[in-house]
């Protein structure tokens, strides 16, 4: 489907990535994780052809699909919501438009060739023509819609009303609409609630588009990806599996690179030490010669350069009293909107709580109500016995001055502590050197959610109360604020929806739903295990993401009367008898590309070896192997090229049958109406 090969790009000075190189293949899930400011977006870009690489191409499939989510939102105005999604009926209006001129060229061209080149761009847009649909559009839009979060009010306002996150489920329902090839997903999770993001897992797990996905949510990676590309300090790395699997091959990489370092460190040392011994003797000069030319061949290995992440934890705070909230009949309302009606809540000192709940149903509001910042309708709020709040909200320009320094911010919060010790603690979270003289207008995301972390370390607060604190965070900084918050001695309530996070912090669940809160003990797995049964006895798994997997996906294809499925049946049965001999040798060349791999690498770790090189004999010998090798992996990987493009131009023809059952193939195709 698309094929990257020694992909390199910089940034002024900065090198983002370097040979970076990649195949994709049809229905593939694939996961693109690495720090924040490793060069993921700009990865999508050029797989886009939105921005130019410094070196390397990009080969991709005739007539390829390509939709992409960015990480910002522009919208129409003037639409609703639902008219919006369904603007890809526009599309199917450009679609039929251009296969009327196709069929007009078609049965004018007489050149074969150019008449392969038309039918198989024709077969394209044909099967683009029954993704896009038409009659059922609507349904369709309802149904991913609903998915996503949006209920029925909702999706006839105009989305000039929507915020940002909304904004963004909307462009990623109109996207899954399109069902293009290749779906580019940059954090689709940042803006959905947990029931919404279950939706969405089943969805990708379901759908034949390939995608790869742009995400720091680790249970959403194992849930949905078969593979791992990592982008770390300008090296790419490919993994195979889960995002688990991906922890696991990456320590043993680790671990084995690290040998291999240490081994060929201590060679080069001994063959250094013999030339120094050596070099004024006349009857060495050869030995000494041979060993300058093997230092001059050796193809170093790296040392494991270990990626700066932010270490930090929280100091002993005061002691509390041991409630730290209690909210008696409390009402919140908006204008005419009632969030609560006399809810009634008591925190008490040491609980970690995570807020559960639909997005709108008010988490947020509460955690500003505990916090002080929002004002309640009725009833009453009290704060414990010698409390000292922490707020972190969920967007950073709630909070940051936008005309400081790194610094000049959090000296604001700094008390009597020395310049130095301040300066220290900003460089643990990341802020080291020239970066502390940075205005807090030009910062990114995840800068301003580390500053805003290390102004709450700075406050000595005994009650933490956050909202969405790990979005712009990537994953090692996520699991260094986990460590954190468990070794945090007070009290701490929160909102995620990253469900590893909650299950590593949490020790109790308050569901936020229709203006009620219920509080029950354990983390998220508890809750989702014990307690939802008991909280909905007749709809147990309502929010859940194996009900809608049965139906999101299935229920946006129309359904097919008996003689079409015939037709298809025998359609498929005549596919796979002309596609099992290219398979058979696709997967014989694909195992037999796996084992010169995995001989190559072999040969690698061999060659690093010191004790290799104490036999010239052998080394050469495994030196003429590794090139042998090198060269057999290019032969098979053309071979695999060749094979696999072959079953492409098969199933592109047959596709062509479909349309149409009773044309032969590689015939003309009937008028398009």
């Amino acid at each position: 489907m698309l094929s990257v090969q020694g992909i390199s790009k910089s940034l002024g000075k900065k090198e983002l990535f370097r040979d970076v190189s990649f195949h994709l293949h049809r229905g593939e899930k694939v996961g693109l994780i690495g720090p924040n400011g490793s060069g993921k977006t700009t990865l999508f870009h050029i797989m886009l052809e939105l921005a130019e690489p410094d070196s390397g191409t990009i080969v991709k499939s005739k007539c390829l699909r390509c939709g992409h989510l960015p990480q910002q939102w522009i919208p129409l105005q003037g639409k609703t919501v639902l008219a919006y999604a369904m603007d890809v009926d526009q599309q199917v209006r450009s679609v039929r438009s251009r296969l009327r001129d196709l069929q007009a060229r078609l049965e004018k061209e007489t050149d074969r060739e150019r008449i392969e080149e038309l039918a198989l761009e024709q077969t394209g847009l044909l099967e683009r023509l029954e993704h896009l649909g038409g009659y059922d559009l609507e349904a369709r839009a309802a149904k991913v819609l609903a998915g996503l979060g949006f209920d029925d009010r909702q999706m006839h306002q105009s989305v000039a009303g929507l915020s940002g996150g909304w904004g963004m489920r909307l462009e990623l329902a109109r996207l899954l609409l399109e069902e293009p090839d290749l779906l580019l997903l940059d954090e689709p999770t940042n803006h959905l609630d947990l029931e919404s993001l279950m939706w969405l897992e089943s969805y990708l797990v379901g759908t034949a588009s390939s995608v790869v996905i742009i995400s720091h949510d680790r249970t959403f990676l194992n849930r949905v990806v078969q593979r791992i590309f990592e982008l770390d300090q300008g090296r790419f790395q490919e993994y195979r599996g889960t995002y688990d699997s991906y922890l696991e091959e990456k320590a043993r990489r680790k671990e084995i690179l690290t040998a291999t370092y240490k081994n060929q460190q201590e060679r080069i040392r001994q063959v250094e030490r013999f030339i120094e011994r050596n070099r004024v003797r006349k009857d060495r000069a050869k030995q000494v010669q041979s060993r300058l030319k093997l230092l001059e061949k050796m193809e170093q290995v790296g040392p494991v350069r270990e990626e700066a992440h932010v270490r930090f934890s929280f100091p002993e705070p005061p002691r509390s009293g041991r409630n730290v909230f209690e909210l008696s009949k409390v009402h919140k309302a908006y204008g005419d909107h009632s969030v609560y009606a006399g809810i009634d809540l008591t925190i008490e000192r040491g609980e970690r709580v995570a807020f559960l709940g639909a997005n709108g149903a008010g988490k947020s509001t509460l955690l500003k109500i505990l916090a002080g910042v929002e004002t309640i309708t009725g009833g009453e709020r009290l704060l414990g016995h010698n409390v000292v709040l922490g707020y972190y909200a969920q967007y950073q320009w709630e909070q940051l001055h936008a005309d400081r320094t790194v610094l000049e911010e959090a000296s604001s919060v700094a008390g009597d502590l020395t310049q130095t010790a301040l300066r220290s603690l900003l460089g643990a979270f990341l802020f080291r050197g020239d970066d502390v003289s940075k205005k807090i207008a030009v910062l990114s995301g995840g800068e301003k959610a580390r500053l805003i972390l290390c102004k709450l370390l700075l406050q000595r607060p005994n009650v933490l109360l956050l909202d969405e604190p790990t979005n712009h965070l990537d994953i090692p900084s996520r699991v260094v604020l986990e460590t954190s918050l468990a070794d945090f001695p007070g009290t701490l309530c929160f909102i995620s929806h990253d469900r590893h996070f909650i299950n590593a912090v949490a020790t109790q669940t308050l569901l936020v739903e229709e203006g009620r809160v219920q509080l029950f003990p354990g983390n998220y797995d508890d809750f989702q295990d014990v307690w939802k049964s008991r909280v909905r006895p007749e709809a147990p798994h309502a929010t859940e993401a194996a009900p809608r997997e049965q139906t999101a996906p299935a229920e946006l294809s129309p359904k097919k009367d008996p003689s079409r499925k015939r037709a298809e049946a025998q359609w498929r049965n005549e596919l796979y008898r002309l596609k099992k001999p290219l398979q058979e040798r696709l997967d014989q060349t694909e195992s037999r590309l796996e084992a010169a791999q995995t001989r190559w690498q072999e040969l690698n770790k061999a060659l690093a070896l010191p004790d290799t090189y104490r036999d010239s004999a052998k080394a050469q010998e495994l030196i003429r192997e590794h090139r042998e090798c090198q060269a057999r992996i290019e032969q098979l990987t053309q071979v695999w090229e060749e094979a696999a493009l072959a079953i492409e131009d098969l199933e592109a023809g047959f596709r062509q049958q479909k349309e149409d059952p009773d044309r032969e193939r590689g015939g003309k195709s009937s008028s398009i109406s």
